[in-house]
């Protein structure tokens, strides 16, 4: 003969329930986003941008990433919306826009990238 325990309601406060369609959207910005950022050349681009505007001289000096592999990587992340570009003269340069890549990008190098980029 078996003894079964007596079901017992869950005593916690359970949160509310989620909008299905807001987290589904934010979760597939969120998927996008990071695919954008799973490239560790786009990455160390934008962790350089997070510092500042640069031309694509100074990032390619600042990187040691080769002028073709750079411009198709920042034609990537304008093409994302992350990065905004300006000419002056001959020279144009990049700057991060992307509030949201910021974040993520503060979070990793406060985790990860400390001792690699000073300041």
């Amino acid at each position: 003969m078996k003894v079964t325990e007596p079901t017992r309601e869950l005593t916690r406060p359970r949160p509310p329930k989620p909008d299905l369609a807001a987290l589904q959207s934010s979760a597939n910005q969120a998927c996008a986003l990071l695919k954008v950022l799973a490239h560790g050349d786009r990455l160390i681009i934008l962790c350089r941008l997070a510092q500042g505007e640069f031309c694509v001289g100074e990032l390619e000096e600042d990187l040691g990433i080769r002028q073709p592999t750079l411009s198709q990587q920042l034609g990537v992340l304008r093409q994302e919306g992350l990065v905004t570009t300006r000419r002056e003269g001959k020279h144009i340069f990049y700057k991060l826009v992307s509030e949201d890549a910021l974040a993520v990008l503060t979070v990793l190098h406060e985790r990860m990238c400390s001792q690699a980029m000073p300041g």
